[in-house]
Protein backbone atom coordinates (compact mmCIF):
# COMPACT_ATOMS: atom_id res chain seq x y z
CA UNK A 1 0.00 0.00 0.00
CA UNK A 2 1.26 3.47 -0.87
CA UNK A 3 1.62 5.94 1.99
CA UNK A 4 -0.63 8.98 1.97
CA UNK A 5 0.68 12.40 1.06
CA UNK A 6 1.15 14.74 4.05
CA UNK A 7 -1.94 16.96 4.19
CA UNK A 8 0.00 19.85 5.78
CA UNK A 9 2.34 19.88 2.80
CA UNK A 10 -0.57 19.78 0.37
CA UNK A 11 -2.29 22.65 2.17
CA UNK A 12 0.93 24.64 2.12
CA UNK A 13 1.37 24.10 -1.62
CA UNK A 14 -2.30 24.71 -2.45
CA UNK A 15 -2.04 28.50 -2.13
CA UNK A 16 -1.00 30.30 -5.35
CA UNK A 17 1.29 32.78 -3.56
CA UNK A 18 3.02 30.00 -1.64
CA UNK A 19 3.54 28.09 -4.90
CA UNK A 20 5.04 31.26 -6.38
CA UNK A 21 7.37 31.52 -3.37
CA UNK A 22 8.36 27.85 -3.77
CA UNK A 23 9.05 28.42 -7.47
CA UNK A 24 11.21 31.46 -6.72
CA UNK A 25 13.12 29.65 -3.97
CA UNK A 26 13.80 26.75 -6.33
CA UNK A 27 16.17 29.06 -8.20
CA UNK A 28 17.96 30.68 -5.26
CA UNK A 29 17.79 31.56 -1.58
CA UNK A 30 15.97 34.86 -1.09
CA UNK A 31 15.18 37.22 1.76
CA UNK A 32 11.76 38.75 2.38
CA UNK A 33 12.81 41.97 0.61
CA UNK A 34 13.53 40.00 -2.57
CA UNK A 35 10.26 38.10 -2.27
CA UNK A 36 8.31 41.36 -1.87
CA UNK A 37 9.96 42.67 -5.06
CA UNK A 38 9.29 39.46 -6.99
CA UNK A 39 5.71 38.82 -5.86
CA UNK A 40 4.35 42.29 -5.13
CA UNK A 41 2.89 40.96 -1.89
CA UNK A 42 3.10 42.87 1.38
CA UNK A 43 5.90 41.90 3.77
CA UNK A 44 3.50 40.83 6.56
CA UNK A 45 1.55 38.64 4.14
CA UNK A 46 4.77 37.03 2.88
CA UNK A 47 5.97 36.41 6.42
CA UNK A 48 2.76 34.53 7.21
CA UNK A 49 3.08 32.41 4.07
CA UNK A 50 6.76 31.69 4.79
CA UNK A 51 5.81 30.57 8.30
CA UNK A 52 3.34 28.06 6.83
CA UNK A 53 5.98 26.77 4.40
CA UNK A 54 8.52 26.43 7.25
CA UNK A 55 6.04 24.60 9.48
CA UNK A 56 5.25 22.20 6.63
CA UNK A 57 8.98 21.46 6.35
CA UNK A 58 9.34 22.88 2.84
CA UNK A 59 11.53 25.89 3.61
CA UNK A 60 14.56 26.45 5.84
CA UNK A 61 15.95 29.76 7.08
CA UNK A 62 19.49 31.03 7.14
CA UNK A 63 20.39 34.20 9.05
CA UNK A 64 22.70 36.59 7.24
CA UNK A 65 23.42 39.79 9.12
CA UNK A 66 20.15 41.59 9.73
CA UNK A 67 18.38 39.56 7.04
CA UNK A 68 16.96 36.06 7.03
CA UNK A 69 17.29 34.11 3.82
CA UNK A 70 14.80 31.42 2.89
CA UNK A 71 15.78 28.35 0.94
CA UNK A 72 13.72 25.53 -0.44
CA UNK A 73 14.23 22.04 0.99
CA UNK A 74 14.67 19.93 -2.12
CA UNK A 75 14.44 16.73 -0.09
CA UNK A 76 10.97 17.68 1.15
CA UNK A 77 9.72 18.28 -2.39
CA UNK A 78 11.33 15.06 -3.58
CA UNK A 79 9.50 13.16 -0.83
CA UNK A 80 6.15 14.61 -1.93
CA UNK A 81 6.93 13.88 -5.58
CA UNK A 82 7.88 10.31 -4.64
CA UNK A 83 4.61 9.81 -2.79
CA UNK A 84 2.63 11.04 -5.79
CA UNK A 85 4.69 8.83 -8.10
CA UNK A 86 3.84 5.87 -5.86
CA UNK A 87 0.14 6.70 -6.01
CA UNK A 88 0.30 6.99 -9.80
CA UNK A 89 2.07 3.63 -10.07
CA UNK A 90 -0.54 1.98 -7.85
CA UNK A 91 -3.35 3.47 -9.98
CA UNK A 92 -1.71 2.21 -13.19
CA UNK A 93 -1.28 -1.25 -11.68
CA UNK A 94 -4.91 -1.37 -10.52
CA UNK A 95 -6.16 -0.22 -13.93
CA UNK A 96 -3.99 -2.77 -15.75
CA UNK A 97 -5.25 -5.55 -13.49
CA UNK A 98 -8.84 -4.37 -13.88
CA UNK A 99 -9.26 -4.23 -10.12
CA UNK A 100 -12.45 -2.71 -8.78
CA UNK A 101 -14.55 -3.30 -5.73
CA UNK A 102 -18.06 -4.59 -6.40
CA UNK A 103 -21.01 -2.51 -5.28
Amino acid sequence: MVTSVDSDVLKALADPLRMQIVSLLAGEALCTTHLVEETGAKQTNLSNHLKILREAGLVDTEPCGRFTYYKLRADALEAVAGEFAGLAAAAREAAAAGRKRSC
